[in-house]
């Protein structure tokens, strides 16, 4: 699903976005409900990036990733921990892109998107190439999700790459 965000464009610099897991779920300019399986999977542009919900089999996770204030970490390259007692893992990329380059990756990110039954796009008014992208999935045990930030006026594409695998049995 592709739309265009009814907000100015308010992360403007790839080097502002933060990481947080837990966070409560923040005002979203378009959200999509999808069903993977036993789990819930609720995906959410926010006016400042993303938020991605997870719920199911006894547990649940909540990333974000977006400009915040308080309660955040500076955009890490790689995460790996426990969350709710399952394995999660995230990783982030910072790509550096001429304009030609950029607005070529942009087009083919969001047809991707759109056209996926599991993804959601969003555009930010005053350029076509400010967006961010999700898309969803799942393989066998696990949840996953990957996100694409776009930063024009950097040349800028930010990656993330998130998953949530098995429950993690509890030490004797």
């Amino acid at each position: 699903m592709l739309t265009t965000l009814k907000t100015a464009y308010t992360d403007t610099r790839a080097a502002d976005l933060a990481w947080c897991l837990g966070r409560e779920p923040l005002p979203a300019l378009a959200v999509l409900d999808l069903r993977l399986r036993e789990f819930s999977v609720q995906l959410r542009l926010l006016g400042a990036s993303h938020q991605v919900l997870l719920e199911g089999a006894g547990g649940s996770c909540s990333e974000t990733v977006a400009c915040m204030s308080g309660h955040s970490t500076p955009l890490p390259m790689g995460v790996s921990t426990l969350v709710d007692g399952r394995e999660y893992e995230f990783a982030a990329r910072v790509e550096e892109l001429s304009g030609d380059a950029f607005a070529g990756r942009a087009q083919e990110l969001l047809a991707l998107v759109a056209d996926h039954p599991h993804g959601l796009a969003g555009t930010f008014p005053g350029s076509p190439h400010a967006f961010t992208a999700m898309v969803a999935q799942r393989r066998g045990s696990l949840v996953s999700w990957r996100t694409w930030h776009a930063y024009p006026q950097e040349g800028r594409l930010v990656t993330t790459r998130t998953w949530v695998g098995a429950r993690v049995a509890a030490a004797l």
